[in-house]
């Protein structure tokens, strides 16, 4: 069976493999086994523990619900179930497990009393089909779990969590962990998803879904790293490794320059270039003397260049949109990021020739520039993160990573990606830039571009986990730090290559895509 915890599937393909599994001789008893998977994890959390406090809503939410409860009871805990809905209302499998639980003699409050309490809370009101927000006594009851002080467990997602995108509607359940059935749904994993689904713990139920139904979204682990940095040959020598130049660096900027360039020089590339548009940038790096200091033109004009990051600190100046021209036309692998996007989604012929560009090309938007390329809000590019990046990648025939909580990576060819790397310490200066190195890189040394895309986002956000690590807590990390890690964290993965094979995972690419 394929590994469930490494794909995404969105409700509509959700849908799809459940009708699959119901159109089988015998149909499978998804419900049953999702049940008893939820049941199972909730007697692992409880530990020696007895009170049970279970909330079943009105559809096949509260059907899974119901049948935790009845094995929970069967094995001596104490439970009580408030059930939301009418059970004449519920659909035939649901009601099947309500008169379950009714035959263990288990019966079922309309309300919480004030009274009752419990060691775990057990979230089964509303599951991935959600579409409206919760309002009066929905919003109350969630209000009330959350504020209770209690771990809880949910069932599919947290109730109020829209299961394909992340939102929060209205309120939702903050959950210690989710058992979710099947198969990852990417809102538990993008914008609002890790701050309410807690730990995540996948059951399958019996299902290999990839055979059901081949998935368009996969997450982002180690295995990518893997295949973006094979193992170096002892002879060997720093022209096998790339040269990458980086142009930006205009005037009051220059640090986001020189924090791509010392980014690149840490994930190994042979060269680094950095072209600086401010007079004050200076001729040498005291930091980093390895770092080759030239001119903007000089560098967007590199011959034998590898690689092309143009963005970190380039500002949007007739100079600035000059070099970037320059660099679009070249015939050299390119990335764009920070006022490189803007100077794009500003000029649409410019947007064009990117489109058109026979080397490959790398995007690394925050939300508000991904809504200057898309000509639309903030609020309707986090509306729907996945969809915002297919568009972005679509549009611009290029790799695109839509940076935030849970960064969604995709591509022309239609697959996404999220990243479940990186904590909320890296909302910070300068981290957009070293991610910009760290992929620009990855490219430079022959990576193909969804491998240095996603191995550099990956890279990236485990890089913040270790300093967070470090330093006990995401207060005040920088991203000069970050850097100095994310080359520990690529040993570290690299290294262990020789013991795994990335080309067992069905989303990872061969070098040479």
């Amino acid at each position: 069976m394929t590994d469930p915890s490494s794909l995404i599937y969105r409700t509509d393909d959700i849908r799809r493999i459940e009708a699959a599994a119901f159109a089988q001789k015998p149909p499978q008893p998804l419900m049953a086994r999702a049940g008893l998977a939820a049941a199972e994890l909730a007697r692992a959390l409880l530990h020696d523990r007895r009170r049970v406090l279970v909330f079943a809503g009105p559809g096949n939410n509260g059907g899974d619900a119901f049948v935790a409860a009845t094995h929970l009871e069967q094995w001596g805990r104490e439970v009580t179930v408030v059930f939301t809905g009418e059970p004449s209302k519920l659909p035939a499998d649901a009601r099947a497990a309500y008169d379950r639980w009714r035959d263990v003699d288990g019966s079922t409050l309309a309300h919480w009393p004030e009274d009752l309490a419990g060691d775990l809370l057990v979230d089964g009101l509303f599951g991935i089909g959600l579409e409206r927000d919760l309002t009066g006594p929905y919003a109350e009851l969630v209000t009330r779990m959350n504020a209770s002080g209690t771990p809880i467990l949910a069932l599919d997602i947290p109730s109020g969590l829209h299961a394909d995108s992340g939102r929060v509607l209205g309120t939702a359940v903050r959950a210690r962990h989710t058992v979710t059935f099947l198969a990852l749904k990417p809102g538990l994993l993008t914008l609002d998803g890790p701050d309410h689904a807690g730990t995540v713990h996948v059951a399958p139920i019996g299902i290999d879904a990839a055979t059901v139904l081949p998935p368009a979204g996969f997450v982002v682990d180690d295995r990518f790293v893997r295949a973006a940095l094979p193992p170096r040959p002892h002879n060997s020598h720093k022209g096998h490794y790339g040269s990458v130049a980086i142009v930006g660096g205009a005037p009051g900027m220059t640090g986001a320059a020189l924090l791509a360039g010392r980014a690149a020089l840490h994930l190994g590339a042979g060269r680094v270039y950095v072209g600086m548009l401010a007079p004050e940038g200076g001729q040498v790096d005291g930091r980093q003397p390895e770092l080759m200091i030239r001119s903007g033109h000089d560098a967007a004009n590199l011959e034998g260049a590898t690689t092309l990051v143009v963005g970190p600190g380039l500002g949007q100046s007739h100079h600035a949109a000059a070099m970037l021209d320059l660099a679009v036309e070249r015939d050299v692998p390119l990335v764009l990021d920070a006022d490189g996007l803007n100077l794009v989604a500003t000029e649409p012929t410019r947007a064009a020739r990117v489109r058109v560009r026979s080397a490959p090309t790398i995007l690394t938007p925050h939300p508000a520039e991904a809504a200057r390329l898309l000509n639309t809000t903030v609020a309707s590019i986090q509306a729907d993160r996945i969809a915002a990046a297919l568009r972005m990648a679509g549009a611009t025939n290029a790799w695109v990573v839509l940076k935030g909580a849970g960064s969604v990576c995709a591509g022309p060819d239609g697959t996404w990606y999220v990243n479940t790397s990186g904590n909320p310490g890296m909302a910070a200066a300068g981290m957009g830039d070293v991610l910009s190195g760290i992929v620009g890189a990855l490219l430079g040394q022959g990576a193909s571009p969804r491998d240095a895309l996603l191995a550099g986002v990956r890279i990236h956000g485990l890089a913040g986990d270790r300093v967070v690590r470090q330093v006990g807590g995401p207060l005040g990390i920088t991203a000069s730090e970050v850097s100095l890690a994310a080359r520990a964290e690529a040993v570290r993965i690299a290294v262990s290559q020789h013991t795994s094979c990335p080309d067992d995972h069905p989303g990872v690419p061969s070098r040479h895509d």
